[in-house]
Parts: structure tokens; sequence; C-alpha cells
């Protein structure tokens, strides 16, 4: 028996954090997830998600990095709005092991990426099953034209390398 599986967008979220310098959350409701997980004989066969995100918009739950990095600056929203993630494909090594390919989008530079993945299965409240994704990446920040001298370095301190890109995505039927 086949069952597919839809994205609870207002229960996702995705995190945002570079060394010494960025942390950003930013929550599902004012973000657009879309998706969906296919389950046979209830073993995953495929896993499809995209989902994007608003970085200009001032209603999310967006903590400030710190004095002398902003998120506006560093992702450039202004002319560069969203952040944009499809997969590709879902692999799956066992229970445990899983990973999903897909295609990053940061100020308009695509590349491909492979995401761990983590998989959490629950029962509601109101008995129906909930599963949720829990996608990390690390992933270069000047593959993505985020290397800028401004923020070489933040009080004496170097920016990492490596932004880690952390989405929870949740499923349900």
């Amino acid at each position: 028996m086949k069952t597919k599986w839809k994205v609870n967008s207002n229960q996702s979220d995705v995190l945002i954090r570079m060394k010494h310098s960025i942390i950003a959350y930013l929550g599902g409701t004012v973000n657009n997830f879309q998706g969906h997980a296919d389950f046979h004989n209830n073993e995953i066969e495929d896993a499809v998600i995209a989902f994007s995100l608003d970085v200009k918009n001032r209603e999310s739950k967006l903590e400030q990095f710190s004095n002398y990095l902003k998120l506006n600056d560093f992702f450039d929203v202004n002319q560069y709005p969203t952040i944009s993630f499809k997969s590709t494909s879902f692999q799956k090594i066992n229970k445990n092991i899983n990973f999903l390919k897909g295609d990053l989008t940061i100020k308009d530079i695509t590349k491909t990426v492979e995401l761990d993945v983590e998989l959490i299965e629950t029962d509601s409240l109101d008995g129906n099953k909930k599963l949720a994704f829990e996608l990390t990446a690390d992933i270069n920040r000047k593959d993505f034209g985020l290397a800028s001298n401004s923020f070489h370095s933040n009080n004496g301190l170097t920016t990492g390398q490596d932004i880690k890109l952390v989405a929870n995505v949740e499923f349900g039927i």
C-alpha cells in the first residue's frame, strides 16, 4: 500500500548559522515549504522537498547576528530576497542514514548540495502519524558569493568558511 505524506509548512523551519557571526532562525509561518514523501509498506520510497525562504521578511523570527554583521548586508536581501532548495533525489541507506540531494540557490547562484537526513516518526495528539526530516549541511559560503571583505573579520575573529543549514521539515498524512 502506497501512502503520500504532505509537508506541514507551519511546523517547518530553517536555521542558518556561521561560526563567530551569524545565527538566523527562519520560521515556517513566513516561508514556503512544499513537497511530499511516499511510503510503501511503511518504508520511504521517495521524498521530494522544496522550500523558499524570504530572508527579507521582517515578520520572521530573525535574530540579529551581531553589531557587526547583519542579515540584510550579508545575503544582500534587497537584490536577492530568497534562498531556495529543491531536492533531486533521496537515498535511504538504512533507518538512521539518509541523504537528500538537490539544488540550493542563494544570491541567484545555484549549486547541487547533499543534505544529511534524520527521520523522526511520531504520533500526534489526534492520533495521526507525523514524520519529520531534520536536514543538515555545511555549505561553503564562497560558493554562493557570500564572501565580502567587510565581513572577513568580526572584531578580530575570522568568520567561518562554512554556513551550517539545518531545516526541520514536518510531514503529515
